[in-house]
């Protein structure tokens, strides 16, 4: 059974008047594209908001910046390698600096009430589960830590209060067109996808893709792993499973049609033939603001859209054949349990053994389907089962990759 997301309700109070003091903030994940786009917001009004930590990888120099620039109270590098630069950047600012996992976490724990989820791929996840257990309004930006414990981290939800606010453009699309009240109206959801630069590309052609080019989305500004992920359309697939949790909507409900320009971000059927859909320019801020100001909008500086200059959308069905992640991830979500965190794990280490140029590109849902073939799936009863399955997963695509790199 799953926990359906409930959307927050705005009191008159909280839409009719400014917030008496600014919505103190924290950044998961501040150096990365969301992150980034998350920070820019926040300069442009400071008034607004308060931050009280940001957490990186290993950017220390990035950080400290951003750190420094919004007077936050804590700044956290993962990489414990990092600590010293960081330290050294924010010496006599009066910012905190730590370092390591348990850091992040504890940047997660501190009193913001506003948490952006942003750290990328199942090493958010403990950050993220943080946050929530302290009844946080979470942004979430990491559509793995749903994929990897769906039910977990929505009965956390349930139990804490806490306030998920999808930040991924399709959710977020979603979240502002559902009725959360009439759910049972719903008779569909339809996620949308550009459908990446090999939209187009011929299966033989697709087995030469460098990393270079995989990288090079034609519509979205994106980190490479989930630049490479869009390329392969397992992000759709992440994403199909990600709003299966959200939304509580069964697999056979959920669809995915290919637009090519971005503009409609996902569209939400309803038992009456009405289709609602949200739609701007593909910049990842418009949906970081509606959800960093949320029950409220804010401005955001991106491109206003212009119906008529763009002159036509088009739609069309997904190609499975050329992309078989989708395949996979709805396999995965049907089988349950333990199957969508091997998927994604597997494809976390198939992805980077491409970025490293060890194996080819339509490697990675090989490496994928075959981790998910040698692994039965089971029930996840604790956030423990989560961690050694991922685990798992993880140590047998990795020797799969190496049998392949080898090979190859």
């Amino acid at each position: 059974m799953v926990t359906p997301l409930k959307r927050p309700r705005a009191t008159p109070q909280d839409l009719r008047h400014k917030d008496p003091a600014p919505r103190r903030v924290t950044v998961l994940g501040a150096t990365g594209s969301v992150g980034c786009n998350t920070i820019d917001l926040l300069s442009r009004e400071p008034e607004r908001f308060a931050v009280e930590a940001v957490t990186a990888k290993s950017n220390a120099a990035l950080l400290a910046r951003q750190a420094r620039s919004l007077g936050a109270r804590m700044a956290v590098v993962a990489d414990d390698a990092s600590y010293r630069d960081l330290k050294s950047a924010l010496s006599g600012t009066g910012i905190e600096a730590a370092s390591g996992a348990a850091a992040v976490v504890e940047a997660a724990e501190r009193p913001a009430d506003w948490v952006m989820a942003a750290i990328v791929g199942a090493a958010g996840l403990e950050a993220t589960l943080a946050a929530v257990r302290r009844g946080a309004f979470v942004a979430l930006a990491n559509k793995e830590c749903l994929v990897c414990a769906g039910p977990l981290m929505m009965d956390e939800v349930a139990d804490s209060g806490a306030t998920l606010l999808p930040v991924d453009s399709e959710h977020n699309a979603i979240f502002q067109v559902f009725d959360f009240e009439h759910p049972e109206s719903v008779e569909r959801i339809v996620l949308t996808a550009s459908g990446g630069p090999f939209r187009s590309l011929a299966v033989a052609d697709m087995e030469r893709v460098t990393p270079a080019q995989a990288v090079a989305h034609p519509n979205w500004d994106m980190g490479a792993k989930i630049s490479v992920d869009s390329a392969t359309m397992m992000n759709k697939g992440l994403e199909l499973i990600e709003a299966h949790f959200l939304f509580a909507m069964p697999v056979e409900k959920l669809e995915i049609l290919v637009h090519p320009q971005s503009i409609v971000h996902s569209l939400v059927a309803y038992v009456d033939g009405s289709v609602l859909a949200q739609l701007g320019t593909p910049d990842m801020r418009t949906p970081i603001a509606c959800a960093l100001a949320w029950p409220r909008r804010m401005a955001a500086p991106s491109a206003r859209l212009d119906l008529a200059k763009i002159g036509s959308l088009t739609f069309e069905a997904p190609d499975s054949q050329r992309f078989p992640s989708l395949g996979l991830a709805r396999e995965a979500l049907q089988s349950g349990g333990s199957a969508p965190t091997i998927l994604n794990a597997a494809n976390e280490i198939a992805v980077h053994g491409f970025l490293q140029n060890r194996i080819g590109f339509l490697d990675i849902p090989r490496i994928v389907g075959l981790t998910l073939e040698r692994i039965p799936s089971g029930p996840l009863g604790a956030l423990g089962d989560v961690f050694e399955i991922d685990r798992l997963a993880r140590q047998v695509a990795a020797e799969i990759a190496e049998r392949r790199s080898v090979s190859a």
